[in-house]
């Protein structure tokens, strides 16, 4: 047992010698997943954006601002003439809209108030952000129409005795016909289609569970770089003059790289968790189980490829290599639902697939234990068959 630690221990020093080890230990991943998900802010507006002068700052206006915040088309910008127009011209923003200082409640009850809509020649975005300020202008003419015939109605049957509670008359119809619009029924009813999209997608968990997978598979596989390296030194040859004998040497080498590919695992699922809020925490036990696999699948699989490659340069480049290609294959990159049957058929041989899989019935498909256990028995098997080819074939020299 001390032979196998002293192996760890050796193995452990090796890999973390270098300062550049951190930045595919957890950097990169970190990055990768980061991108690959679209970031972890709020989701984007992508509303067109529309500049917004208000010189009037009256509650008509802050009225007209609030209604354009509800548009699904324009995301209004709020800013000084002076800004807004230099922001135009820099061709910035497809439209502006600029409210005159003369926008209160007595100007709409004369029907004077004029809005300046400017927008760049030939923009569909300048088009459509057209239409939605003309959308909340008549929904906000309506009501005002409404109240000025409510005005003159009340006029009708008994003068006003003064201007002002002409004006109060106005507000308060003006502030019921605004109600009764809002709740009108609507008159066109949208109706979703309920066919089921047949690719699960959801880029947070998916780029989480796939960079996790690539980046522990290729540091895995490269267990054939340092069996090179040592081969080619004769540190593997002079393992025959101490009592440390084949199988300790390759449990040792196995175990701490299985060890650290672990870690690795653990730390990109926190970040998933904390920073992604991907629900990896939702069944620890079976992830634990098919984390344990992967490592188990991948190291076993750079065992075996150890024991045909002739140098650790030709080993690194080969092990990145197939890292990345099984990676892709697997879906780690792009949901595998994407490639061709025929294609999905094929990946089926790659433990990346299966590793993928089972991440996916993880977290998107809600299984526990009993869920990824058939992937758990392929990430096992392909295990069991590259350490005993690995085993079978390994040499000192």
């Amino acid at each position: 047992m001390t032979r196998i630690l002293n192996i760890i221990w050796k193995d452990t020093i090796l890999r973390f010698s270098s300062k550049s080890e951190l930045l595919f230990f957890l950097i990169l991943p970190v990055v990768f997943t980061f991108i690959l998900a679209g970031g972890t802010g709020a989701p984007a507006d992508n509303r067109i954006r529309l500049l917004v002068a208000d010189q009037a700052q009256t509650a008509l206006s802050r009225q007209i601002l609030a209604e354009l915040e509800k548009s699904e088309t324009v995301r209004p910008d709020v800013m000084p003439l002076e800004e807004a127009e230099t922001e135009f011209e820099n061709r910035n923003a497809a439209a502006m809209l600029v409210i005159p200082a003369r926008c209160d409640s007595a100007a709409l009850q004369a029907g004077e108030i004029i809005l300046e809509l400017r927008q760049q020649p030939n923009n569909l975005n300048a088009q459509a952000a057209e239409r939605a300020v003309q959308a909340v202008l008549y929904r906000l003419g309506s009501a005002a129409t409404i109240a000025r015939n409510a005005v003159a109605e009340a006029e009708a049957i008994r003068p006003f005795e003064s201007d002002t509670g002409r004006q109060a008359y106005f507000d308060s119809a003006l502030e019921d016909a605004q109600a009764s619009i809002e709740e009108a029924p609507d008159r066109v009813a949208s109706v979703l289609g309920g066919t089921k999209d047949p690719i699960e997608y959801d880029p947070a968990a998916n780029s989480s569970a796939g960079q996790l997978i690539t980046w522990v598979f290729i540091p895995l596989i490269g267990l054939s770089a340092a069996f090179a390296y040592e081969r080619q030194r004769g540190t593997l040859r002079r393992l025959l003059t101490t009592p440390t004998g084949k199988g300790a040497y390759l449990l040792g080498s196995i175990i701490g790289n299985v060890f650290w590919a672990l870690v690795q695992m653990t730390l990109l699922v926190l970040f998933g968790i904390f920073v992604m809020h991907v629900n990896w925490g939702d069944e620890p036990l079976a992830l634990s189980i098919l984390m344990t696999a992967s490592a188990l699948a991948a190291a076993a699989l750079g065992t075996m490829l150890g024991t045909f490659v002739r140098s650790d340069g030709q080993a690194n480049g080969l092990s990145i290599m197939l890292g990345m290609v099984m990676a892709l294959l697997g879906g780690c990159w792009y949901p595998i639902e994407l490639f061709p049957q025929m294609v999905q058929m094929a990946v089926k041989v790659l433990p990346t697939t299966w590793s993928m899989q089972g991440m996916m019935d993880l977290l998107q498909r809600g299984q526990g234990v009993e869920g990824i256990l058939l992937e758990t028995g392929v990430l096992l098997g392909f295990a069991t068959v590259f350490f005993m080819i690995g085993i079978w074939r390994f040499k000192y020299e």
